[in-house]
């Protein structure tokens, strides 16, 4: 059966989520299942070994799940016979996150001196975490049905130390070696990587990747630069706070709207009592950037247009006819009508209407301000004519549209 599309479509799904991915021969070498661009660091007896040598024969129509003594987690199977059978092999991962202590604990059995034990934890923090119901792993129980033609097939735990490949970080030294450094600059390059994705993705309000992104961002995620877990975190949301700012400027959006939401995360930042609601708020910005690039990027308009849009949302009171918007910007209102009507489908006037019904149609919502007040909130100092206008687009006028709510 030809599953070429399939596999790939499956390979490229978990790479996106930076899980590895592998397609090998069984007679290929085994140290092809370690880390690439790191020298391995395990038995050189085992690194010597073919791919089938280490981990035995497989058996056909079988997912292999293999957690080794590090906590890495890795799956594979059998995908074609022949004399140079093809294998899919998948990892390293994490099944959760590993706390300071069982970090520590690791660095100790694997004899890191404390100064080692700052790669060790920059190593971990670039594995992905993956439970044992994420996505992922459904959907690769789904290629197994599907290429195997089978509603269920057998799930093999790989218990034999012996046939586990050799972890890149087995046999650490107790002194700092050049192969430290370049598990320090991989892991490094893996955090810079992490937050260009997320800036990216801001800038084009790309919400849809929260959870690739995201799933699975813990506090081993953020570089340690204080001692203290909590401060540390503090620190990091800080400096992601900038970051998605100036992403979101970069999506178009005009920093009147930036700076208000920045301002806002910056006081929840120094509010936060615990490590768990620090990347809570991690994912909150993430995804109140990405909202605010697909509400008020303007990177596609005029300048005059972009102007013309935040003089009108940043005070709906102000005097905002046609001639002193245009006068404000050195035009004529013939030149801003024009121009305006082309670039957003709409006029002035309507855009201006609409967005102090939206306003009206708030306060309503949220306060207990009188009909007429809301009404000078919104710029309208007529409280008859402003009830005719909002029953006019609501169908309601605005008491019976706060009744409504109850």
């Amino acid at each position: 059966m030809n599953f070429e599309s399939e596999l790939r479509l499956l390979r490229e799904t978990f790479e996106k989520c930076h899980v590895r991915s592998l397609v090998v021969s069984v007679n290929d070498p085994a140290s092809l299942l370690f880390e690439n661009g790191i020298k391995e660091k395990g038995d050189s007896a085992v690194a010597d070994m073919s791919v089938r040598q280490c981990l035995g024969i497989l058996e056909p129509k079988t997912l292999y799940r293999l957690n080794d003594e590090f906590c890495l987690c890795y799956r594979y199977l059998l995908l074609t016979g022949g004399a140079s059978p093809r294998m899919l092999f998948i990892g390293p991962f994490l099944a959760e996150a590993l706390t300071p202590r069982q970090l520590l604990e690791l660095g100790e059995r694997l004899r890191v001196s404390p100064k080692g034990q700052r790669y060790l934890d920059e190593y971990y923090a670039g594995i992905p975490i993956l439970e044992e119901s994420d996505r992922l792993l459904l959907m690769l129980d789904t290629f197994c049905e599907h290429i195997w033609g089978v509603t269920s097939f057998a799930m093999s735990d790989v218990k034999n130390e012996q046939s586990m490949p050799v972890s890149p970080l087995s046999g650490v030294s107790h002194e700092e070696t050049q192969d430290d450094l370049l598990i320090n600059m991989k892991t490094m390059e893996q955090r810079y990587a992490f937050e260009n994705e997320l800036m990216r993705a801001v800038s084009l309000g790309q919400l849809h990747k929260e959870t690739m992104l995201l799933s699975a961002f813990t506090e081993n995620v953020f570089e340690k630069r204080a001692s203290d877990p909590l401060r540390n975190l503090k620190n990091y949301c800080i400096i992601m706070n900038t970051l998605l700012r100036k992403a979101a400027e970069d999506g178009g959006v005009h920093p009147m709207y930036i700076d208000h939401v920045s301002s806002d995360f910056a006081q929840k930042i120094e509010g936060l009592s615990s490590i768990s609601a620090d990347i809570e708020l991690m994912r909150t910005m993430f995804r109140s950037y990405c909202r605010l690039v697909r509400k008020h990027s303007m990177k596609s308009f005029s300048r005059v247009v972009q102007k013309t849009v935040v003089l009108i949302d940043s005070d709906l009171s102000a005097d905002l006819t046609l001639s002193s918007l245009a006068k404000s910007q050195g035009v004529s209102a013939g030149y801003l009508s024009t121009v305006f009507k082309k670039e957003m489908g709409k006029t002035v006037s309507e855009y201006i209407r609409e967005k102090r019904i939206r306003q009206a149609e708030h306060l309503l919502a949220t306060t207990h301000l009188q009909i007429q007040t809301v009404a000078l909130h919104c710029g309208i100092l007529d409280v008859q004519y402003f009830s005719k206008l909002f029953k006019r687009t609501t169908g309601k006028t605005p008491k019976e549209y706060r009744e409504s709510l109850k």
